[in-house]
């Protein structure tokens, strides 16, 4: 592939917009049921399934995929309590083991879900949209750049095979915030001139290791801690963060990002090798500034907001709740519905299916908000002030040559000053 740049994301922009408006390839001779793959079966997959079927009462889980057995027959368990027999799959369609991926595709679906830790995402991507299924893709969508460039390449597959692409930036549909974001771009605020985003929480779960398993399969099982498994805390937590500065940006990447990051609280192996704290700068081509501040750390005071100031005014988004709060010369208030956005996710994406809304394709900001997210995290590595089209196009590919339950290297902390860029 050429080289890319973040012009190429605004080149696309037009496109998504043309795309929206053609009849969306829909499962209309047959209109039921539509038969859902399940690829990765933990909680959040779990809970994905779950408001797939809630979308609509003819959907049926009709193969699952992971990479264990255990996480398999467990979700399949839990989804069964809730939604009967529309969750029961059949042996012949529960796959195990690491192309467990692949057999889901080939079993007859029209949709997948990918909710595998986000290291294996890009190459699933490509093998459901090869394919011509509809995918709903948990975020983010890649761990280095390298994944991303395929992620772009499966979205311009997906748009040209007019199938439906929903990526897990869940307050892209949060409608109180769609309100409110569409406020800010029509200039309720004014010019957008700064924003300070935050994302301060808890440490995530550990699994304590088992002796039968190997290292391939305790890092698998805390990935969220393992770099090469989920790109770091920035990468999988905050780059919703991440994703409402590009949105706010009306989908404009930075030019260039400076981090400051590190392992303050974070002790023992089973915190595999990732930082727990960054505080980014992304800067833009006319001046603006972006300010991320994000964290996992016990005994600390949490927050998830949104600043944006604007040449008239400013507005704070409250992630927690969804609510935006104007000041300046306008006291806009959301009075619409306030639906579960999970669940908005996957009832717009069968009707679209369905042919009874355009065809959904979240690709381009999907793509680029993950890539700012890895713009971030390489910049807090390395030390360095990273360009954002340098870290698009690193040859960077974090994660083992071959997937095998063996054993593989502990990965190392990374180094500021020491750590470099992979060009």
């Amino acid at each position: 592939m050429s080289d890319l740049t973040r012009r190429d994301f605004v080149k696309t922009a037009s496109a998504v917009t043309a795309a929206a408006t053609l009849p969306a390839w829909a499962i209309a001779e047959n209109p039921s049921p539509i038969k859902i793959g399940f690829i990765g079966c933990g909680g959040r997959g779990t809970g994905a399934a779950n408001q797939a079927l809630n979308a609509n009462e003819d959907a049926v889980i009709w193969a699952m995929g992971d990479a264990f057995e255990d996480r398999l027959t467990g979700s399949m368990k839990t989804l069964i309590s809730e939604k009967g027999n529309r969750a029961e799959v059949p042996k012949d369609r529960q796959f195990v083991g690491f192309d467990a991926y692949q057999k889901v595709i080939d079993s007859g679906v029209d949709m997948v879900i990918l909710t595998t830790p986000p290291h294996f995402r890009p190459e699933h991507i490509a093998a459901a949209v090869k394919a011509k299924k509809h995918v709903f893709c948990e975020k983010p969508m890649a761990v280095d750049g390298t994944g991303v460039r395929s992620v772009i390449e499966s979205t311009k597959l997906a748009k040209e095979n007019n199938t439906n692409l929903v990526g897990g930036f869940c307050w892209r549909y949060n409608l109180p915030l769609r309100a409110a974001y569409k406020q800010i771009h029509n200039g309720i605020i004014g010019d957008v001139r700064s924003i300070f985003a935050t994302y301060y929480t808890s440490p995530l779960w550990t699994k304590p290791r088992q002796e039968s398993w190997s290292d391939m399969e305790w890092q698998m099982r805390n990935w969220v801690h393992f770099g090469w498994l989920c790109g770091d805390h920035i990468v999988e937590q905050a780059c919703h963060s991440i994703d409402k500065i590009n949105w706010a940006m009306q989908n404009v990447s930075p030019v260039s990002a400076t981090a400051v990051g590190g392992r303050q609280m974070h002790k023992g192996d089973e915190r595999g090798n990732i930082y727990d704290h960054f505080g980014v700068v992304y800067e833009y081509e006319n001046g603006i500034r972006a300010h991320l501040h994000c964290r996992q750390m016990p005994h600390c005071y949490n927050d998830n907001n949104d600043f944006i100031v604007g040449s008239t005014g400013t507005c704070i988004a409250n992630a927690w709740n969804g609510a935006a709060t104007f000041s300046g010369s306008s006291s806009w208030q959301y009075e619409g519905e306030n639906p579960n956005m999970y669940q908005v996710e996957h009832d717009e994406m069968q009707e679209a299916i369905r042919g009874d809304r355009p065809t959904i394709n979240n690709g381009d900001y999907m793509a680029q908000s993950t890539m700012m997210a890895i713009l971030g995290r390489e910049a807090a590595y390395t030390g360095g002030r990273v360009s954002f089209d340098d870290a698009l196009n690193s040859t960077t590919m974090l994660g083992p040559d071959k997937y095998r339950f063996d054993d593989i290297a502990m990965p190392t902390i990374p180094n500021p000053g020491a750590t470099q860029l992979n060009r």
